[in-house]
């Protein structure tokens, strides 16, 4: 089972990589736009998931490798999914059009304060969970 955790710290390595190349796009040798495009959104909110997907996996294969989740880790892997969840809901809110800046013909999506914030609550939300998931249960 420790090549599974090996393959989890992976996941959550290139998670690493595609958040960072989507927060900082002058990294890949692409010119940066003003402003976020929606490909830096998706990028982020893509690499994000493969790290906290990484985390849980490496978690659940290395402290609890034979053991069943309890009920205090299932409230932890369902408290990062749910992070996971409300940080894509609001880092594409302006493009599914219930946001506070919907794209028209005329303008672009706007990333916008309320947005950012929102996504940075969500991401600590969801590294809430896997942390409540790594201290819950009882190590082999």
């Amino acid at each position: 089972m420790i090549r599974i955790a090996q393959f989890g710290i992976a996941i959550g390595i290139l998670g690493a990589v595609l958040t960072f190349m989507g927060l900082f796009p002058g990294v890949t040798g692409l010119e940066p736009a003003s402003g976020i495009g929606i490909m830096q959104i998706f990028t982020i909110l893509t690499g994000f998931t493969l790290l906290i997907t990484g985390a849980l996996i490496y978690v659940k294969f290395t402290f609890y490798n034979n053991s069943s989740a309890n009920l205090l880790q299932q409230i932890g892997v369902r408290l990062a999914l749910t992070g996971l969840l409300f940080a894509s809901m609001t880092g594409i809110a302006d493009v599914l059009g219930f946001g506070s800046h919907p794209r028209t013909a005329t303008s672009d999506v706007l990333f916008g304060v309320l947005q950012a914030a929102g996504i940075i609550g969500s991401f600590v939300m969801a590294c809430i969970g896997v942390l409540i998931y790594a201290l819950a249960g009882e190590p082999d």
